[in-house]
């Protein structure tokens, strides 16, 4: 299709993708530079309707991640930018707090690591717990230790992305629904990109895509090495009769030998209570549903390198997680190991989400946020968790770039 013998619209700056991350960098352009011709470009008929609106809605403290790394970073300064933005727009959060529990003795050292690497992030309120103090803090839990992060908080990230999309249309800004971005060229100084509805032109643009983020890299020639992998999370959700089992989030110590967390049980701003998620090879990067299969998809995940050297790995770890995604009574074994009254009986299946994880050639994680940039466009490659918390972090910092190059010509 020649997308520019269709409608032609300009702008100096375009986002393509309308979760958190683009909205949130639409917002901070448009707090920076009032007046600037700018859109945001969704293929969805609202915002949100992916990883921004399927999470278990936590405000993540900064625990743990490397100290230096963007994430650690990001997330601190997204957390108080993100609890200022609840408060100026009467969106309720709760500072409940959480504890990570250790419930084997091979898992205290790793429990005391966690604590080192959350006080050198800034943590604060940090308290290493015992089985006493863990009846305190959750009555129905248990474990041998635990260190509680009084700074974790929870909150709709659904409504924060309604407000802050609300606020790019009062501010000027475009809102361009249901309009999919199917290639990306250069053309005179400005980048054209092309939807069904006709080609858009900007002076430069910033790609948000999340679960599409390596494709859309790939319109503007940086493909790179690095695909992005689908991973579904299930959860389940504790029955009314069951949810005074948890007051606030009780979560594992991290394994380092598993790439993803593994089962925690986390109190939503609405009251219901959610256990999971589990982690499974997805075979749509949108596919919501067991067995839901997109084939270009599919082939793409395990056409890629890295993939087959990860479940090399970690099949054993990922077999237990398919089981886990079969059976509710495997997934309230798992939560029995930190709240013992817990049965089956208690759980319901529950929402799904979709994590967009970046996976190199070799078949690690990557594990930290990761910026990539082509002529006239910022690429985010990695937001997975926390983006949400740290959202407005980094679009403070992906408009700060931006605004640069655009001054720069």
């Amino acid at each position: 299709m020649r997308y520019d013998l269709l409608v032609d619209t300009r702008y100096e700056v375009a986002i393509v993708g309308g979760g958190l991350v683009g909205l949130a960098t639409a917002h901070r352009l448009l707090e920076r530079r009032p007046g600037l011709g700018l859109a945001v470009i969704e293929k969805e008929p609202e915002v949100a309707l992916h990883q921004s609106g399927r999470n278990s809605g936590v405000i993540h403290a900064g625990l743990y991640y490397a100290p230096g790394s963007r994430k650690a970073r990001l997330c601190r300064e997204g957390k108080v930018e993100l609890e200022r933005f609840c408060e100026e727009h009467a969106i309720p959060f709760e500072r409940c707090g959480k504890l990570v529990v250790a419930t084997s003795a091979e898992e205290l050292p790793r429990l005391d690591a966690l604590e080192e690497r959350g006080r050198a992030n800034g943590l604060r309120g940090l308290e290493r717990l015992g089985r006493a103090g863990i009846r305190d803090v959750e009555p129905h839990a248990t474990g041998l230790s635990a260190l509680r992060v009084p700074e974790t908080g929870i909150v709709d990230f659904r409504l924060v992305a309604t407000a802050l999309a609300e606020r790019v249309r009062a501010a000027g800004g475009d809102l361009l629904l249901s309009r999919r971005v199917d290639a990306i060229a250069l053309r005179d100084g400005w980048r054209v990109l092309g939807t069904a509805e006709g080609a858009i032109r900007s002076r430069w643009v910033v790609a948000c895509a999340g679960l599409r983020s390596d494709r859309v890299a790939a319109m503007t020639g940086r493909a790179g090495s690095e695909a992005i992998v689908p991973f579904r999370g299930d959860y389940c959700v504790l029955r009314p009769e069951a949810r005074h089992l948890v007051r606030g989030l009780i979560y594992p110590v991290p394994d380092p030998s598993f790439p993803f967390l593994g089962v925690h049980l986390t109190r939503r701003i609405d009251g219901e209570v959610w256990a999971g998620p589990n982690a499974v090879l997805a075979f749509a990067r949108e596919g919501y549903r067991r067995w839901e299969v997109d084939l270009r998809d599919l082939a793409a995940t395990l056409g890629h390198p890295g993939v087959r050297r990860l479940a090399r790995r970690h099949w054993r770890a990922g077999l237990r997680e398919l089981w886990r995604d079969l059976s509710r009574r495997a997934f309230a074994e798992a939560c029995r190991r930190y709240v013992p009254e817990l049965r089956a009986r208690h759980l319901a299946w529950g929402p799904a989400g979709i994590r967009a994880q970046a996976v190199d050639a070799e078949g690690t994680l990557v594990d930290d946020f990761s910026f990539a940039e082509a002529e006239r466009v910022l690429h985010v490659r990695n937001a997975p968790s926390p983006a949400a918390t740290s959202c407005l972090a980094i679009g403070s910092e992906l408009a700060a770039m931006a605004l640069a190059r655009l001054d720069a010509g």
